[in-house]
């Protein structure tokens, strides 16, 4: 009972908070400089006449009050309509499912990669604190927290793609060969952040008294790190990798525009500069929800992972 309760209490919040960014997110579109309808004319090849413009701002709605069209929207949205996309003339559910699953498949794959470079390294610069280890990665984190994200695309295009030949400069496939060079970019941003917190994490741990205590019982080091302390450090852990992966869904526009890669990130940057007002809305409401999700699975997860966590669900 209790956990059916904080369940609906979750999803009400949930709810609560989706409205909230959607009336913001609507707020700006209808605040923001620029006239959708001369500019979706205009790439038409259409020349912007007075009476064009008010005809096509009739049809897509622009000329009714501010809250007769966040209305509108709202009561389509809730029946699974999104509306139609000014600059793409589809639907707008349509192309953000085209454009979903490319970028998913990305975030997942960098992730990985993210996991395999970072865990290892934090976990053995926390067992060799202040040796030439610990100061070796630590410094390797610096410098990957400092390389911009597009700079190192750029260098990886240039040597794999122009030099090398492996793989396409132009883009625009999303195959896992394609996806190798874009998910390694991000993931050396990342695991550079990761690398430090994963050693943060492994520091606190190493030093509780039962590390100490499976120490002096005579336990081999290998066997404390991995069957003690890695399985306590996993809440800390699955937190990271949830926001991480909530927030590569929504952000990783820079590097899909650098590799041409067909994603939400790319399709959100040029919904903007076409003032693709129902495209930028459904965009950030999914980006929100997802988001919203991820966090309310960690939170669950953690009654599984930790039986000292009560009151989660």
């Amino acid at each position: 009972m209790h956990k059916n309760k904080k369940i609906l209490k979750n999803i009400l919040q949930i709810i609560i908070v989706l409205f909230g960014i959607s009336f913001f997110t609507f707020s700006l579109t209808y605040l923001s400089p620029g006239d959708p309808a001369e500019i979706m004319l205009t790439e038409c090849g259409h020349i912007p006449t007075p009476e064009l413009l008010a005809q096509t701002r009739a049809e897509l709605g622009l000329d009714k009050p501010f809250v007769k069209q966040y209305g509108t929207w709202v009561y389509s949205a809730l029946q699974g309509d999104m509306g139609k996309s000014y600059s793409l003339k589809t639907s707008v559910a349509e192309k953000i499912k085209q454009a979903f699953f490319p970028t998913l498949n990305l975030s997942l794959l960098a992730l990985s990669f993210t996991l395999v470079i970072s865990l290892p390294l934090g976990m053995l610069a926390a067992v060799k604190k202040d040796k030439w280890q610990d100061y070796l990665i630590r410094s390797f984190t610096f410098i990957g927290i400092s390389v911009p994200s597009f700079w190192l695309g750029l260098i990886f295009l240039s040597i794999f793609g122009v030099t090398l030949k492996w793989v396409s400069v132009s883009g625009g496939k999303t195959d896992f060969k394609s996806m190798i060079l874009p998910a390694l970019t991000i993931a050396l941003a990342m695991s550079s952040k990761y690398t430090r917190q994963v050693r943060h994490i492994f520091l606190e741990e190493l030093e509780k008294t039962y590390v100490t205590g499976a120490r002096m019982r005579g336990i081999r080091e290998g066997i404390i790190l991995w069957k003690h302390v890695l399985p306590n450090a996993m809440l800390p852990l699955i937190t990271l990798l949830g926001l991480s992966l909530g927030s590569l869904l929504g952000g990783t526009a820079v590097v899909e525009i650098i590799y041409n890669w067909p994603g939400m990130g790319s399709m959100a940057v040029k919904a903007i500069s076409y003032r693709d007002y129902p495209l930028i809305q459904a965009y950030v409401l999914l980006i929100a929800l997802i988001y919203l999700i991820i966090t309310m699975l960690v939170d669950f997860s953690y009654k599984y992972l930790d039986s000292r966590v009560k009151g989660v669900v």
